[in-house]
This record gives C-alpha cells, structure tokens and sequence, in this order.
C-alpha cells in the first residue's frame, strides 16, 4: 500500500510547487492589473497590492486614446516586418535545403552569424545607412531592419523545417515538369503551415517588444509603443494607472497570437530537430 501511494503523494507536491511557482510568475501581472484600474489618488507603495476601492476603467480609455496612433504603428511595424522576414526566410530554406549549390556550406554560416550580432554593435553605421537612403525616422526603416536582423533565425527555421520533407516528392514534382517556383509553391509551401507559425509567432513578439532600434530609429510620429510606454514613464509625477492600463493594451497582441498559436509552436518548432 505504502508503494502505491507514494507516487499519489508525491504528484500532488509537484502540482503544488508548480501552481506556487505560477502564481509567483503572476504577481507582476497582478499588480500590473490592480494599478490599472485605480484612481490616481489611490495609487500609494503603502497600498500597491490592494484590491481597488472604488475599480476605475476610465484608465484604459484615456490610455488607448493616448496609445493610439503609437499602438498601430507597432501593429503596421510588426506585421509588415514579421510577414516579409518569414516569406524570404521560407524561401532561404528551401534553397539551402533542397537546392545544391557551391557555396551553400559558407553562405548559411554566415547568414546565422547575424543572429550573434548585438544590436548596439552595428547601431552607429545603421544609422547612418538609412539617413543617406532617407529612410531614418521612417516606419519603412525600422521595418528594414528588424527584416534583416530576423532573416537568420527565420532562415534556420525553415531549413530545418523542410529538412524533413523528402526529396522524392520534389523529384516528382520536377517531372511532372514544375520548376524553382513551382516546386516551392505547390509542394513546399502547403507543408510549410507549422513553420510559419513558428517564425510569425516568434519574429512578431521579438518586434513588437523590441526597444533599441525603435527608440533610436524613428521620430515622434513614428514611435512604436515601447517607446511611447517609457516616455510615459519616465517622469518625476506619473499617474502609474495609465502606464499600466497601457501596458496591458500592449501586451494583448501578442498574448492573443499565443493563445491562438501557442499549440502549434513547440510542435513546429521542433520539426526538423532530428534531420538537418
């Protein structure tokens, strides 16, 4: 008896610890949330993890009219950037996996090299790069560079992913007489669903919270959200209810893209982790 309930026993000290450590991780959100919906004047250290008492939703009104115009040019940034960078990185990987060409064995070692980058290492001379071309304060130019910077691990991903698709299904496609195009378009891409949600889910948070090259890259009309969520914080007298209110508007794309998504990535993310 003592055998078999011992395994019982312990489970339930693992469910405990892991729903102590969750509730842990969630203390953060918790106090984002509660700060949200209070008044200015109720907003105290002394009290910061009350309950609200009297709940104030005006919060999120007058953050979203300030966020606006911030929140959609993130939403066109990593869209835009998110949806170029996976469609050249798919097409990476199908040439790196499936065409054999010289050169191929440097060519993708360099490519991922990029992912090793730090951002502060090429920020000078990038920003030099678009003033000339008259793209710096422009959303096309921060869209620019999160492409570039994304193509290597979008570029990985996919080669990876398609590793896994047989050459003889290419093989056939080639004598039914489908050429470069043909072949990605009617054979690689219907299989490539996992992989692009993959890289959509990944390339879209990365740039969505990314804050160097926004703060750095754009002017104030072309502010991301990031940038807007520091200025407002950054000041001596804060009303803490709108950065948080804020905050949470911030975070809802990218929590909506998991929740809709977040089944498919481990298993896409995975794909081709034993071939290639």
């Amino acid at each position: 008896m003592t055998n078999r309930r011992r395994p019982v026993s312990t489970r339930w000290i693992v469910y405990l610890v892991l729903v102590l450590g969750a509730l842990f991780f969630l203390l953060p959100v918790y106090l984002v949330v509660v700060t949200a919906f209070k008044a200015p004047a109720d907003i105290r250290l002394a009290t910061a993890w009350h309950l609200p008492e009297t709940w104030h939703p005006q919060s999120f009104v007058i953050a979203w009219e300030a966020f606006a115009p911030k929140l959609r040019n993130s939403m066109v940034l990593a869209v835009s950037a998110t949806a170029i960078a996976a469609v050249l990185g798919s097409l990476n990987g199908y040439v790196l996996s499936k065409w054999r060409f010289r050169g191929a064995n440097v060519i993708f070692p360099l490519m991922l090299f990029g992912m090793f980058i730090p951002y502060q290492a090429i920020l000078i001379p990038l920003f030099g790069f678009l003033r000339d071309i008259g793209l710096y304060g422009t959303l096309q130019g921060l869209v620019l560079t999160h492409v570039v910077y994304g193509l290597p691990i979008t570029t990985l991903i996919f080669r990876n992913f398609y590793a896994e698709i047989p050459d003889e299904m290419l093989e056939a496609g080639k004598i039914d007489g489908a050429g470069f195009f043909g072949l990605y378009w009617w054979i690689v891409f219907p299989l490539s669903v996992s992989g692009f949600v993959v890289v959509v889910i990944w390339q879209f948070t990365q740039i969505w919270n990314e804050f160097l090259f926004a703060v750095t890259l754009t002017r104030s009309a072309t502010e991301p959200i990031t940038v807007a969520l520091a200025q407002l914080a950054g000041g001596e007298a804060v009303r803490w209810n709108l950065p948080m209110a804020g905050a949470i508007l911030a975070a809802l794309p990218t929590l909506i893209i998991y929740v809709v998504l977040g089944r498919y990535f481990i298993r896409g993310l995975l794909a081709g982790s034993v071939k290639g």
